[in-house]
């Protein structure tokens, strides 16, 4: 079971932080402009490496080394922090997990219309105007994840990781060579080192809440605090687990900085101030066509096994509450085997009734607010602070029993301030995003 090496966990990392995310980093930069946008992506790194390398001292307790076991984040915030923190963790989490889902199904049906746009435009050429409604294909994608819901551990299948990883680099690197094609033939757009320009193309107001926007959306790229543990859990024994973990921290989080400031800084000298929020479903590509819809194709792929990945946790952590609660009941807890030929599975009524439920709920909050960077950036907000600094810290802290006042404890504690600020602002800037659009076009009636 604990075979894992520091080349092993660094690719789990890597695999984790390169996703649909990686593909509104263009337009993040071109809101911060050249020095910003650096500048931001390079701390923003620094403070994921800070408080991964925190976490991994958590894996063990109350010893880094010889200590106990935690095999999940949640499992190391009870045993560290008490059950008050271990509640408080869980709502943060599956409310975060609930709107990652809920992201994922307006990303993928993003990509679809993308895809439909695409040879629209290549049929009826590039000022058609060719404009589709992302309904239907995001309630087709809800028809498919209830039955995928049903798989009895769809998340734990081996080689969705694998699938995972093969697509996510392969948008990310479609998106790169389209970006370093458009610069070379010398179609790049006007870039700036503040990026968007005032009094041009945006107001002040709307550079500020762009911005915060922007800071939401690269926080929710280099984000990976809820996995971490789970994969410290894979590694040996020996070395101690903690160091080979702060190693694999080093890798993976320098490779992920150098694969976002790509993406981030060719997508900008790409398109210029003019970019737009995805990079592949933004159509500043139109051809090669089939490229694009490859990249598409690859996005829906991915997406569509990550949404299991992050409902499955909020499934049985409501499932494991009706067990304990109806102990005795049938339709909670009795599982009804059934064959389809030579396939055997088995139906769980209440399992049937609570993940259906789940995903159209889902569904029907994606079609009211398909806003792909607004809906970035909130997950980014609600994440990143909580699960990503404030808990480990809190945890380091605890378990390294730093007292209160020393000069370590305010420096952790001013860092979990600041970061506390930066979610606030990002968390404004998605709601006001949203708002703004909302206004503009009316829920369920979307076309992109």
């Amino acid at each position: 079971m604990f075979r894992g090496t520091v080349w092993t966990a660094g690719a789990h990392i890597i695999t984790a932080v390169v996703g649909a995310g990686v593909l509104s980093l263009a337009w993040s930069v071109a809101q911060l402009g050249w020095i910003f946008g650096i500048s931001i992506v390079l701390i923003f790194a620094a403070i994921t490496l800070y408080t991964a390398n925190l976490l991994a001292d958590c894996y063990r307790s109350p010893d880094p080394v010889t200590g106990k076991r935690n095999y999940t984040y949640m499992e190391a915030v009870q045993n560290i922090l008490g059950g008050g923190m271990y509640v408080a963790c869980g709502w943060v989490q599956n409310i975060s997990l609930t709107g990652f889902v809920i992201g994922y199904t307006v990303t993928t049906s993003t990509s679809m219309v993308a895809i439909r746009k695409s040879n629209c435009f290549h049929k009826r050429g590039h000022e058609a105007g060719c404009k589709f409604s992302n309904n239907p294909y995001m309630i087709a994608l809800g028809i498919l994840e209830i039955f995928l819901s049903q798989i009895p551990n769809f998340h734990e299948l081996s080689w969705l990781s694998i699938l995972a990883a093969v697509m996510s680099f392969g948008y990310a690197g479609i998106g790169i060579g389209l970006s370093i094609t458009r610069i070379i033939s010398g179609q790049g757009g006007r870039t700036s080192i503040t990026g968007v320009e005032v009094g041009v193309a945006v107001s002040q107001a709307e550079k500020i809440w762009r911005v915060c926007t922007a800071l939401g959306n690269i926080a929710l790229a280099c984000s990976y605090a809820q996995i971490s543990i789970d994969i410290q859990d894979t590694l040996k024994s020996s070395p101690p687990e903690n160091k080979v973990m702060k190693k694999a921290n080093m890798i993976g989080i320098s490779t992920m900085t150098i694969f976002f400031l790509m993406c981030g800084c060719l997508g900008y000298a790409a398109f210029g101030n003019d970019t737009r929020g995805n990079m592949l479903t933004g159509f500043g590509f139109y051809e090669p066509f089939w490229l694009v819809d490859l990249g598409n194709v690859m996005i829906v792929v991915h997406l569509v096994g990550a949404y299991q990945v992050l409902a499955q946790p909020v499934f049985r952590v409501v499932e494991l509450w009706a067990s304990m609660r109806w102990p005795k009941s049938e339709f909670v807890n009795v599982e009804h085997p059934m064959n389809i030929g030579k396939i055997k599975f088995s139906i769980n009524s209440f399992r049937l009734i609570w993940r259906t439920i789940f995903v159209v709920m889902v569904t029907v909050l994606a079609m009211a607010m398909p806003f792909f960077n607004e809906m970035l950036a909130l997950l980014g907000a609600i994440g990143f602070w909580p699960l990503g600094v404030y808990f480990p810290v809190e945890m380091y802290i605890a378990q390294k029993k730093i007292g209160k006042r020393t000069i370590r404890w305010f420096g952790l504690q001013i860092l979990n301030f600041v970061c506390l600020i930066v979610s606030l602002a990002a968390g404004c800037g998605a709601i006001q995003g949203m708002n703004k659009a909302l206004h503009t076009t009316k829920p369920f009636q979307f076309k992109e």
